[in-house]
């Protein structure tokens, strides 16, 4: 099993291996979690029901004694006995979270609501994977937890803004009227192997689009903002708010504060994939953030954290994992 963690990563000693329970667990975040939690000799419970998550993801982990895969949507209820619950699961791209909206929403509200009655009945601790779009097109930048943001509650992205809002109040409201251990991460864009390539994402857009020699697709004038995350990251700082005290609840903000253009990142990758593609300009769609960078102020104290991985290696591995899945 190939495994892409830190240099330093050494396996957990018996005492502190726990039950872990992954939804979302065979989407591209979920997937590389599961795969660090397997290294720390964890048992991981990876449920998934396949809407934007796929089993090639996992499946070099399938038949490994630790890990068990189960077919499952959380709209449900799920009964586990697990000591970790990390709620990933939600289609997070704005194709797939657009195509059916109404379940988007559920899956937000009622899967919170069902995995918190599950870590509530068992005592487990629960991870919320809350997103930057809680705070929408912000007025405030780099966007601090304490911003409470500036989002549409009816236009065609409030489906997930609104639904990662919602589950942040269910989880506050458990901690505060059932006293449960939680912890809430805002996530920024991350990119890495194993995204979806037909995702909608900017990252996976622009590769696929410049190793085929497609156009690039680029919207509005390309001056709008965002910062890129690797995923080997993004799991690092997940790991570590996982791990950090009780009263560490957050939101935390977990992303690249390195800050850039689209167009800047569409040259870029230009430039990996040795491409000939030319850029083609078209309109913004509803809603579409201007700036989106996070102060990650909260992450350094109280986390240790910080993105380590610098954009030309993590954008280069990401361009050969394309490379690879388009040429089989």
């Amino acid at each position: 099993m190939t495994i892409d963690t830190r240099s330093n990563f050494v396996p957990l000693p018996a005492s502190q291996r726990k039950r872990i329970l992954v939804t979302g667990g065979a989407g591209f975040l979920g997937s590389h979690l599961c795969e660090r939690l397997l290294a720390e000799e964890h048992e991981v419970i990876c449920v998934d029901n396949y809407f934007t998550g796929s089993k090639r993801n996992i499946e070099h982990l399938i038949g490994l004694p630790r890990f068990e895969l189960l077919r499952h949507d959380i709209t449900f209820p799920l009964y586990v006995e697990v000591d970790e619950i990390y709620n990933l699961a939600c289609p997070a791209s704005p194709i797939h979270y657009q195509y059916d909206p109404v379940q988007t929403t559920k899956t937000s509200v009622h899967g919170a609501i069902n995995m918190l009655g599950l870590a509530k009945r068992v005592r487990a601790k629960i991870l919320q994977a809350s997103t930057s779009e809680v705070y929408g097109d912000p007025a405030m930048h780099p966007q601090q937890e304490s911003y409470w943001g500036n989002v549409n509650p009816i236009g065609v992205r409030s489906c997930y803004d609104e639904g990662k809002r919602c589950a942040e109040t269910l989880f506050f409201d458990y901690y505060r009227q059932h006293k449960l251990r939680i912890k809430v991460v805002r996530i920024f864009n991350t990119y890495g192997p194993r995204m979806h390539p037909n995702d909608g994402r900017v990252v996976s857009n622009f590769i696929v689009q410049a190793l085929l020699g497609k156009p690039i697709t680029i919207y509005g004038e390309g001056l709008q903002t965002r910062s890129f995350c690797h995923v080997s990251d993004l799991v690092e700082g997940l790991i570590r708010m996982m791990a950090s005290d009780d009263e560490c609840i957050g939101p935390i903000n977990l992303g690249n504060p390195a800050e850039l253009t689209i167009a800047e990142l569409a040259r870029e990758i230009i430039a990996l994939c040795g491409s000939r593609s030319e850029l083609v300009f078209q309109p913004l769609p509803a809603d579409d953030p201007t700036r989106r960078c996070p102060d990650i102020g909260l992450a350094r104290q109280h986390l240790g954290w910080q993105p380590m991985k610098d954009r030309a290696d993590g954008l280069r591995e990401t361009v050969e994992y394309f490379r690879q899945t388009l040429g089989g």
